[in-house]
């Protein structure tokens, strides 16, 4: 199982508590791990990325292991500690301002 651990408006908008739990089929990558996240919660299609391109959204940023996997490729694997659900794929919502 992948752990996921979502930013609060979108464990909101998925009604969702704390860490999620996935089971991804083949290799773990962001795509992977996102399509997953996608299909168990429908309600979040279009706001991790667009449903277009497959980008990620602005103000959003991915990180495991305390490394930003944010500019990683989405077919690139996952660390080994998030493919074997010791380390979740951590989604947070950046602050901007001025």
């Amino acid at each position: 199982m992948i752990r996921v651990t979502l930013p609060h408006h979108l464990r909101t908008l998925a009604n969702a508590g704390g860490e999620l739990q996935l089971e991804v089929k083949g290799q773990v990558t962001q795509r992977s791990v996102l399509d997953a996240l996608e299909a168990a919660y429908p309600m979040l299609r279009g706001t991790i990325r667009d449903q277009s391109t497959g980008q990620r959204r602005p103000f959003l940023r991915f990180f495991a292991c305390e490394e930003d996997l944010s500019h990683q490729s989405p077919d690139a694997p996952l660390p080994d500690a998030v493919a074997s659900g010791a380390e979740p794929l951590i989604v947070i919502g950046a602050i901007a301002g001025g």
